[in-house]
């Protein structure tokens, strides 16, 4: 064996000099390495070295734990398991229907489709079903077998000295409106109290850090909280400012996004979309014996949360036929000189409007178009011909045959009430909830009395103290703590859902669902047009609008939105996808779950967790246009 004297070596026992017997060495340990197949040097081997995780380095450079933690997951992430069934979920007592292996759709699909949906009169739970939240850490650090959503974090905030008993899972039944989760499961309550201990044991403010609609949540909570009792949890004016050191908002959905509004109109987004087109026919027949899309509306227009995402601010936020804040983004890697080419804005004889590019203009304020045409046409054209929906007066059902055995309000409407819609042309954000009255009652009945979707001219109003108002940050305030630090950290640099061209399915179609994206309309806009959606800078999901507009503006220093000031940041993680697939879902991921799993977003978290302010970490890092948009808005702060 090589045997070191002090700083010398001496040669081997059997003779070999030292150096040779080092050599020898090293070319054992490799071989050894590659034959017990170690996953970390082989990708090594071929990545090269791969960076420490930043829990890693954080500790060696002293950081460690301080704060106590609560996630606040989002819509869809948490898992949900069965208290009580029909006989059809035998066996499945405490088994997850969401999250996990979702076996059981396979298995029994009706059954567990049955069991996912609400009362369609009262959002709470159907005669004889409960379908509760996973509860602790395990509740939503996977989504899905080697789909994480916590994961990651949780693992860095260990490496700094976290555990159990300074992190919480603040899960709820995210199907449920946000006072409701109170109401039947007490899940405020519960989040209450549970700060309140943490905050009392460890001596030091919590942070809180709320993904996608876990930030709508929460901001409900922070009303709630310091709201007097029965409505609210009594926590007085300034609990917030003695328990909260800071939110740090990932990917957070504050001003709605448009895809809401999408899945509720036809149960479809982009990927389904694509995915009809690519397939003609697939989803629309019988899958296990289902219609899949009719029954995925079924179900989620039951889930009253899905409301909360509505856009909000209407044409103030979101742009109308003439404007919107994004107007003029061009997604493409190639932007011409608009000199050089001699191009300049104006309009084709046709009436479309022409961009700086010489292409069509993306008019993202006409949130839903009714043909592309109707979306690239010039505002003085669109209203002269611009018409109302109208209530309708022939009550006639449009189908009252058997369609399978699946019914929505679609076959409520007659073929007359479809065509009057369409005839509308364009819909900006303030005509969406007057068309989901029409189109989905039920749903919105409940809806408006738990949410809205308005501008407050003073939020500090008495009116605004009630809870249907708490969840938009345009028509609340945020609590009056001058030392809480709100963050609003959220990916950008891919293409984000922002507007939609749709068409009427053939009337023959009676069983159907009557509207559907155009997935025809491609191409020849200023934007990125493809597959019937118009996209701009986000996350994939979020719009960076809708993630960044409250940081940097209305919650930025004291304003009628921020009474005390608290200090607002934002923070983009512009998005580079994974190098190779030994890389998983990327470490630089801006991608909206994906950017858990971000290393620079993950040492912000860790930073703030362990005692820094958001100037320790480098205050505010804007990639996208968002300053920009900003001045565009005419909102008075």
């Amino acid at each position: 064996m090589n045997r070191r004297k002090g700083n010398k070596s001496v040669e081997e026992e059997d003779g070999t000099p030292a150096s040779s017997g080092n050599q020898k060495r090293e070319k054992e340990r490799e071989t050894e390495k590659l034959k017990d197949s170690d996953s970390d040097y082989v990708t090594e081997r071929i990545t090269g070295p791969l960076p420490d995780p930043p829990g890693v380095t954080l500790k060696k450079q002293g950081v460690h734990v301080k704060h106590p933690v609560v996630f606040v997951p989002g819509i869809v992430t948490g898992g949900l398991e069965l208290w009580e069934g029909k006989p059809c979920a035998d066996g499945l007592f405490r088994k997850r229907l969401w999250g996990g292996t979702f076996g059981e759709i396979y298995k029994r699909p009706r059954c567990w489709m049955e069991h996912m949906s609400l009362d369609n009169e009262t959002g709470l739970d159907p005669e004889g079903i409960r379908v509760r939240p996973v509860s602790g850490l395990v509740a939503a650090d996977y989504f899905a077998p080697g789909y994480f959503v916590w994961a990651v974090l949780i693992e860095n905030l260990a490496r700094i000295g976290y555990e159990e008993k300074n992190m919480y899972m603040a899960s709820y039944d995210w199907r449920l409106t946000f006072q409701n989760t109170e109401v039947r499961d007490q899940s405020l309550s519960r989040l209450k109290s549970t700060i309140e201990s943490m905050v009392r044991t460890s001596g030091n403010k919590a942070v809180v850090i709320p993904h996608s609609m876990g930030s709508l949540y929460f901001l409900h909570f922070l009303k709630w909280v310091e709201a007097p009792a029965p409505m609210g949890g009594g926590g007085g004016p300034d609990w917030v400012a003695r328990h909260i050191k800071a939110t740090m908002n990932i990917a957070g959905p504050f001003l709605g996004v448009p895809k809401a509004f999408a899945g509720i109109f036809s149960a479809e987004a982009k990927d389904i979309a694509v995915a009809r087109a690519i397939a003609p026919g697939v989803l629309d027949n019988d899958i296990f014996g289902l219609q899949t899309l009719q029954y995925i509306m079924k179900v989620t227009r039951t889930w009253d949360s899905c409301l909360s995402m509505l856009p909000k601010g209407g044409k103030t936020i979101w742009g109308d036929a003439s404007w919107s804040p994004e107007e003029g983004y061009d997604c493409s890697t190639k932007k011409s000189d608009d000199a050089a080419d001699g191009l300049v804005k104006g309009q084709t004889e046709s009436g479309v409007q022409v961009g700086a590019h010489g292409k069509p203009s993306a008019h993202y304020g006409r949130m839903v178009a009714f043909g592309k045409e109707a979306a690239a046409m010039s505002h003085e054209v669109i209203v002269n011909r611009k018409k109302e929906i109208k209530t309708p007066t022939n009550t006639t059902l449009r189908n009252t045959t058997a369609c399978g055995d699946v019914w929505t309000e679609y076959q409520e409407l007659t073929w007359d009430d479809v065509e009057e819609i369409a005839s509308r042309e364009i819909f900006n954000a303030d005509d969406l909830v007057e068309v989901l009255r029409k189109v989905a009652p039920k749903l919105m009945a409940r809806g408006e009395d738990n949410w809205s979707f308005n501008i407050a001219d003073d939020p500090s109003d008495e009116k605004y103290q009630h809870y249907r108002y708490w969840a938009n940050p345009l028509e609340t305030t945020l609590p009056n703590a001058p030392d809480m630090e709100v963050y609003c950290l959220y990916g950008v640099g891919i293409p984000t859902e922002r507007s939609y061209i749709y068409k009427v399915s053939p009337s023959a179609d009676n069983c159907y669902i009557p509207f559907r994206i155009d997935t025809s309309a491609d191409g020849g806009s200023e934007g990125c047009l493809k597959g019937g959606v118009q996209f701009v800078d986000g996350d994939e999901t979020v719009p960076a609008l809708s993630a960044g507009y409250l940081c940097h503006a209305p919650w930025k220093g004291k304003t009628k939105f921020n009474p005390g000031g608290s200090p607002s940041y934002v923070r983009e993680y512009k998005h580079a996808p994974p190098s190779n697939l030994l890389e998983g879902r990327g470490t630089q991921s801006g991608a909206h779950v994906d950017i858990m799993g971000n290393f620079a977003l993950i040492e912000d978290i860790l930073k703030v967790a362990a005692g820094m302010t958001g100037e320790d970490i480098g205050g505010n890092r804007i990639f996208s246009d968002l300053r920009e948009w900003s001045e565009r808005i005419k909102l008075k702060l």
